[in-house]
């Protein structure tokens, strides 16, 4: 029996951040058990005020999590039967999900194989798709996929050209950026999520809609609140329970303030990862302008699950970010595919691997990790 095993590196180091916030979340969630507005508390307005300028826009409104994000601005524009929105195949289900929830059709498309974003020429794709269907093309959702943004000036361009609606998926991406201008003004709707693990992630649900547009930010406040008009008992239209607790709003104040610094230690972790990756193993691809948040660090490998279990014994933690395509999935398997099918995500689904990644992350830890993986990808 071994006495001293291997002791497991962790894959997010939360309780690192939270050592260094505890005092001011300590205050700001006792702030809120004190006034007891836990609904829609000033804690609210003060963390939407202060993200959307640090997002560069005129609105944030926050909502009860990343997926009613999404939701809510395909139904403030009426999306629904006849129509299609185009979304990569190889994301988090919930890009899709709200697409059908509209009653509108998704379409999958295909995402390039260094960036795993999705790019102009695959949204076109779609669009040709939608139309040999007879769907009208009316929104496409890129993802920000592992936290580099996409190339949102060619993908505005087709959207402008083909009038179509985007909404940016920037759940993993918020905090980077694409030359001086950052996630959160790269697109007319932007939309993230504060899941824990996120780059900027709460202690428990939340999201926010970003956004220049005066009109859409009213017509958002009032889907997130049921549909509600002057008064909360004249409901003016159709709308959904999605608003963002005030303990939240809280915490999330908290951890906005220390964003920019932790972005920047994001990036200086994965520049160590770039530095000393074995051959074997392909590195993420970031352009020249970009930024990433690096929500995750994300590798290409093959034999990857052989490669996991054997970092797994070395207390090495890793997760596949995604093992299986959208379109291959049996609840969105009958859905249109743009072209002649999506080699890329099959492709990719079978070989990326994440590395921990956070702020956190120690030069030591990350010598260990890439000695372990050299180890294995050159035994």
């Amino acid at each position: 029996m071994n006495d001293n095993p291997t002791p497991t590196i962790p894959f997010i180091d939360l309780a690192a951040q939270r050592d260094r916030l505890q005092p001011g979340l300590d205050q700001a969630i006792a702030a809120v058990l004190g006034h007891g507005a836990f609904i829609n508390g000033p804690e609210v307005k003060a963390f939407e005020r202060d993200l959307a300028a640090f997002a560069g826009v005129a609105h944030a409104i926050g909502c009860g999590n990343g997926t009613d994000a999404l939701f809510l601005p395909l139904l403030a524009h009426g999306v629904g039967a006849g129509d299609a929105v185009l979304v990569p195949s190889f994301t988090f289900v919930a890009t899709a999900e709200v697409v059908v929830l509209t009653g509108a059709t998704p379409v999958f498309v295909d995402v390039d194989a260094e960036t795993f974003n999705v790019s102009a020429e695959t949204m076109q794709k779609g669009v040709a798709e939608a139309l040999r269907r007879g769907l009208r093309p009316r929104a496409m959702i890129p993802v920000d996929l592992f936290g580099l943004p996409a190339d949102y000036d060619a993908l505005n361009a087709l959207a402008d050209a083909e009038d179509m609606l985007v909404i940016a998926d920037a759940a993993q991406s918020f905090g980077g950026r694409r030359g001086d201008r950052p996630v959160g003004s790269l697109a007319k709707i932007t939309s993230t999520s504060f899941f824990p693990s996120k780059p900027l992630g709460c202690y428990g649900d939340g999201g926010a809609i970003l956004t220049d547009d005066d009109d859409l930010a009213d017509q958002l406040r009032s889907l997130r609140a049921h549909g509600g008009g002057k008064d909360k008992y004249d409901n003016v239209r159709i709308g959904v329970n999605s608003r963002l607790d005030t303990i939240q709003a809280a915490v999330l104040s908290c951890k906005l303030a220390i964003l920019a610094d932790e972005i920047v230690a994001r990036g200086n972790a994965a520049a160590r990862y770039n530095s000393a990756m074995p051959e074997a193993v392909m590195p993420p691809r970031i352009f020249n302008d970009a930024v990433s948040a690096w929500a995750q660090y994300t590798v290409r490998v093959a034999n990857r699950d052989a490669v996991a279990a054997q970092l797994k014994t070395l207390g090495i933690p890793t997760a596949v970010y995604y093992p299986k395509p959208l379109h291959q999935q049996q609840a969105y398997r009958d859905y249109p595919v743009a072209g002649d099918g999506l080699p890329v995500s099959e492709r990719l689904a079978d070989e990326v691997l994440s590395l921990p990644m956070h702020p956190y992350l120690e030069d030591p830890v990350q010598q260990r990790i890439l000695e372990g993986l050299r180890s294995v990808v050159t035994a």
